[in-house]
């Protein structure tokens, strides 16, 4: 398990998986068909240093613009290099998977874990809901996660 996660069932995706699910979620960004919804106030958050909370990383990443546009800026760059594993949740088994990756920005290595759930589906298309679980400051360094296919 990574990051001290409980509940959680863990596995490494093909690299073929890991591409296809980056580029459905680049797609539904780039379409507009994605609402972007982040866990802001986290139970996990409460006895946890504010640098490792989601508000607190976005705050200081990316100072004064709009975290749901930041959000969507920040998910299409995502690279397979980046994946660190995909986790189902025990809790809520009928949700879809969660990927887990990690990304270095210039004032930290960022923990990044995201759901992508269909909302619906209609004769024009459908509508995704991208659900960013952690976008925080990694409370583990990457030098101690396996990055698969970097």
């Amino acid at each position: 398990m990574t990051s001290g996660q409980q509940n959680l069932d863990s596995r490494t995706e093909s690299g073929q998986e890991v591409e296809t699910y980056i580029a459905r979620l680049k797609y539904a960004l780039k379409t507009d068909s994605a609402k972007i919804k982040i866990q802001k106030n986290r139970r996990v958050d409460r006895n946890r240093d504010k640098r490792y909370t989601n508000a607190y990383t976005i705050a200081h990443l990316f100072p004064k613009q709009n975290p749901n546009k930041v959000l969507k800026k920040e998910l299409a760059k995502l690279m397979i290099e980046e994946y660190i594993e995909t986790v189902k949740d025990k809790k809520m088994p009928n949700r879809s998977d969660m990927r887990i990756f990690g990304k270095v920005y210039s004032k930290g290595e960022v923990y990044i874990k995201i759901r992508v759930e269909l909302i619906k589906a209609t004769k024009y298309g459908v509508e995704d809901l991208i659900f960013v679980m952690s976008f925080h400051y990694s409370t583990k360094p990457f030098e101690k996660i396996e990055f698969p296919y970097s």
